[in-house]
């Protein structure tokens, strides 16, 4: 599976991610051709410089009324905590900071979009952007969807934004998108309704569930465009994942920022033979006067909680104490849970936890038949498919020894017989494990 990789570690805008597709191989041509054909009278300039000493590529969306080097987006991106920049209020906003100039209903951009010459997927990726962003305006405002407009020439910058980014993502056949964390910066945005935190209001309704944090200069660092980008993607979140990388690329920001690169990194490549990466929360406190039986006890609550995973061991702590380390794997976002039940459950006062990396293998049950009863078989795959590991669940093969009064080896080794002559006759060609 050929997958993209988007590093968000300076936040993403839509001229950045313009700028790696470019830096990664998608030719300019290619998305100048596109601009053209939208007939919105806009047009693409490419500069190459440096960010952080890194070398990088700068696309920026040009109208016959706006400078060369600027870019509405790109504004959006580069405005610092309370620095009042009309560009950089939410997209739908703009029109009160230019009460003279022209605007675009919703609609009428996605008929620009639906009439392009373009492929069907690049045109259904586009219009699905704008009316995401569409809906988050429309939410914020209070106001019928069909009632959103944008501002002329952040419509134009947008169109031409999301559309050739559409057709970027296209040429370079990614299957699937993932991203890391995201940075939002921080500060202050200046828009319709006043002076609101970072990320703008907009922005924060299109990222939805994404995780996110802020680091660096305060400044926006997720633009509208770049959320609705992302949405349009149907990016997953998480670290790296396993992959050869066959292509790379860096998208410059607006400015240079001190200590941080202003770039977003592209990184293409194709999915490779090892277990998938994912966030694992884990928890651990030392207990010195607790009975095992209560420790035994918390366990079987903890794991009934959610916790994949429970482990005790013995430790030598100070002044010649003996204790035990309990140990919790679980998700993330059972951090909280799990930790009150540890302060609730036992005598500890204090506990820690950290976020690591868990690799993992696709997993799935098959149930086969013994001589018992049913057995569920647990089989693990590798991403293309092909079966790594398999074992029979141990409570099913327990429940059956005790119900008829044999060796739980026994059961075991039935339910894995079944299960390889099942293999076999459904495939004949695989590899016996």
């Amino acid at each position: 599976m050929r997958i993209g990789y988007l590093e968000c570690f300076s936040g993403i805008s839509g001229d950045m991610l313009l700028g790696a597709l470019v830096d990664a191989g998608v030719p300019l041509s290619l998305l100048e051709e596109t601009a053209a054909v939208l007939n919105v009278g806009a047009h693409l300039e490419m500069r190459k410089l440096s960010r952080g000493g890194l070398a990088a590529t700068k696309v920026d969306v040009l109208t016959p009324d706006q400078p060369a080097n600027h870019s509405h987006d790109s504004h959006e991106h580069a405005h610092e905590a309370h620095t009042h920049m009309p560009d950089s209020a939410p997209i739908a906003d703009q029109h009160q900071a230019h009460t003279h100039a022209p605007h675009r209903h919703l609609s009428t951009i996605l008929e620009i979009i639906r009439t392009a010459p373009l492929s069907e997927a690049v045109k259904n990726r586009a219009s699905r952007a704008f009316q995401l962003l569409g809906e988050a305006e429309a939410a914020i405002h209070s106001i019928p969807i069909e009632n959103v407009h944008f501002h002329e020439v952040g419509a134009v910058d947008t169109i031409v934004d999301i559309v050739c980014t559409a057709v970027g993502v296209e040429s370079l056949g990614v299957d699937r998108w993932l991203a890391s964390p995201l940075n939002v910066g921080s500060g202050t945005v200046e828009c319709q309704h006043g002076t609101l935190p970072v990320p703008a209001p907009a922005t924060l309704a299109l990222l939805a569930d994404a995780p996110v944090y802020a680091a660096g200069l305060p400044m926006e660092r997720v633009t509208p465009t770049g959320a609705a980008v992302l949405r349009m993607l149907d990016v997953h979140y998480g670290s790296l994942p396993a992959m050869r990388v066959k292509a790379s690329g860096y998208g410059a920001g607006v400015r240079e920022t001190p200590g941080q690169p202003n770039l977003l990194r592209l990184l293409v490549g194709e999915e490779t033979e090892f277990a998938a990466t994912e966030p694992i929360a884990v928890i651990e406190t030392v207990i010195d006067d607790s009975s095992p039986q209560l420790l035994a006890y918390v366990s079987e609550l903890l794991l009934s909680a959610g916790a994949w995973d429970v482990y005790r061991a013995s430790v030598q702590m100070k002044k010649g104490r003996t204790g035990v380390q309990m140990t919790v794997l679980c998700r993330p976002d059972l951090v909280s849970a799990l930790s009150d039940l540890l302060f609730r459950e036992t005598t500890t006062i204090g506990l820690h936890w950290r976020l690591e990396n868990k690799l993992s293998l696709q997993r799935e049950f098959l149930e086969v038949e013994t001589s018992w009863g049913r057995v569920r078989i647990k089989i693990a795959r590798w991403p293309s498919g092909k079966i790594a590991n398999a074992s029979p669940e141990y409570e099913d093969c327990r429940k059956l020894a005790m119900q008829y009064s044999v060796p739980l080896k026994q059961v075991m080794q039935e339910a894995m017989r079944a299960w390889a002559a099942a293999e076999r006759a459904l495939r004949p060609e695989k590899e016996e494990l």
